[in-house]
């Protein structure tokens, strides 16, 4: 048995590009400093909480995990197909 614990596996990090309003913008710059934060964990931490709570959107990914594999599917071809041109 190892004397120390493996660290966590990291998540694998993907950007993503999203437009609001410069209110909403200016919001979450404001939140994540009073946090201390930054604006992704602000965000990333508020749809976690979303996404653990929704007993509807629990049930519907229930009955659509197929439906995720295949939008990361598209989304990597998509990806590839942008960087070659």
């Amino acid at each position: 048995m190892p004397i120390l614990k493996a660290p966590p596996k990291q998540s694998k990090n993907e950007s993503l590009q999203l437009r609001v309003s410069t209110e909403f913008k200016h919001n979450l710059q404001r939140y994540a400093e009073f946090l201390e934060a930054t604006p992704s964990y602000v965000v990333i931490e508020a749809l976690n909480r979303i996404f653990d709570k929704d007993r509807e959107f629990k049930a519907w990914i229930e009955h659509h995990e197929d439906s995720i594999s295949e939008i990361h599917t598209k989304n990597n071809s998509t990806m590839e197909t942008t960087r070659k041109s």
